[in-house]
């Protein structure tokens, strides 16, 4: 009765109350709030941390803190308290950063990774304690549907923010664009093609970041080509982060910047190689054009009325 209540509260879509149902059942279902999760003696916030200084495997590699405050969300305070006190359990060892004495890292004793081993032991009886339970066809739709939610919320926490066009992360983004089309086209990328840092900020154009986990996975540019007409460029998305839509998210930002500037039609090209991003411009509205540049990595001119 709670449940549907909860549910059905005025002025929550569904989609937010079946995203909480969701989270409320899983995170009961694996114990989440127990001090005790999978029954050892420590509760999830420690259990997680122990999991992801092995980075998922009990390797006990290690991670520097900056970069586990990054990737688990969490505050620079909470986060320094939990690892004291693994280490004072002999669970970690904290160090000073070879490279930079301004980071710290962090990784695992012998005993740390022998908990981490016992920890992916249980996770693992524990899923296949739920999954037994299935016939082989829901196993395989279970899968599925959980691929694509991670999929969706992978995406659903990535920020894309505009920068300065000579921000060092986007010129760090712009590099590797460069560096991936000069492997892509047959006759190499100049680099020297790239916008400049001028022609995507202030009143000329915008320039977009998309990050993850403080990580820069994508960018994208716009600038001004005449009154009401702009040119999106350099649309790039990380090796590691495609097939989420992001690109798409990129495209929308730059079209919504285009828009707010009071540029309602906009151009771009694309090389004849790269047939993804040409069925993405045609599946997003935009309309293949005679040629409005002399590009010399261009084989396909679009364009596209912004309302």
């Amino acid at each position: 009765m709670r449940q549907d209540h909860e549910a059905n509260h005025p002025g929550v879509p569904e989609d937010v109350a079946a995203f909480r149902r969701f989270n409320r059942y899983f995170t009961r279902r694996i114990g989440a709030l127990d001090d005790h999760y999978l029954g050892q003696d420590r509760p999830l916030g420690e259990a997680r941390l122990l999991f992801e200084i092995g980075d998922g495997d009990g390797n006990g590699d290690g991670a520097s803190l900056k970069e586990l405050r990054a990737r688990l969300g969490l505050d620079a305070g909470y986060l320094s308290r939990m690892a004291k006190a693994l280490q004072t359990q002999g669970m970690v060892r904290l160090r000073v950063h070879p490279d930079d004495s301004r980071l710290r890292t962090i990784e695992l004793t012998p005993a740390g990774r022998t908990e981490v081993g016992e920890q992916n032991r249980r996770a693992d009886a524990l899923a296949a304690g739920v999954l037994d339970r299935l016939t082989a066809a829901q196993r395989t739709l279970l899968t599925d549907s959980l691929a694509t939610t991670a999929r969706l919320l992978r995406l659903a926490a990535i920020t894309v923010v505009p920068v300065p066009g000579a921000a060092p992360d986007a010129r760090s983004a712009l590099a590797s664009y460069a560096a991936d089309l000069d492997v892509l086209f047959p006759e190499g990328y100049d680099p020297a093609d790239l916008v400049t840092a001028e022609e995507v900020s202030g009143d000329a154009g915008a320039f977009f970041v998309a990050y993850e986990e403080d990580r820069v996975v994508g960018c994208g540019g716009l600038r001004r080509l005449e009154p009401g007409v702009a040119e999106i460029k350099h649309v790039w998305v990380h090796r590691e982060a495609r097939r989420l839509g992001l690109a798409r998210r990129l495209l929308e930002a730059l079209e919504s910047e285009a828009v707010r500037r009071n540029w309602p039609t906009v151009r771009l090209d694309t090389h004849p190689s790269l047939k993804a991003a040409q069925a993405m411009y045609r599946a997003t509205g935009y309309t293949e054009i005679p040629p409005y540049s002399e590009h010399a990595y261009a084989g396909h001119w679009f364009e596209k009325r912004l309302t």
